[in-house]
């Protein structure tokens, strides 16, 4: 299974993951977020939806993704670009989108407060 882990990671632990690549430790597949707050400004409940109805899908359309999250063409294009801009969903040389992924793991802690 194709799985992809969205996480919230410091600088190091990413830099840390990227020289382990280099040497060769096969790392998965990760889309990391360097602050709770920005993980969820970019992950809204309707994006979580568009991602939910792509994930496993292959390249769709806009109108197809529009159809079937059942909401407005304008607004799930809107979605998309920010989704595309930070690297959550790619452009297909066709013009559509993907989430190329059968799988999604979130991973965060939360902590108390300092």
């Amino acid at each position: 299974m194709n799985t992809v882990t969205i996480e919230v990671s410091t600088l190091d632990k990413t830099k840390q993951r990227l020289l382990s690549a280099f040497e060769g430790e096969a790392q998965g597949a990760f889309i990391t977020f360097p602050t709770l707050e920005a993980l969820w400004k970019a992950l809204t409940p309707k994006r979580w939806d568009i991602i939910k109805n792509m994930t496993g899908a292959g390249p769709l359309a806009i109108r197809e993704v529009s159809r079937r999250t059942e909401r407005d063409v304008r607004a799930v294009h809107s979605d998309i670009q920010v989704l595309l801009s930070c690297g959550v969903l790619q452009k297909t040389t066709q013009g559509k989108v993907e989430f190329p992924y059968d799988a999604v793991h979130v991973d965060f802690m939360v902590t108390k407060a300092a």
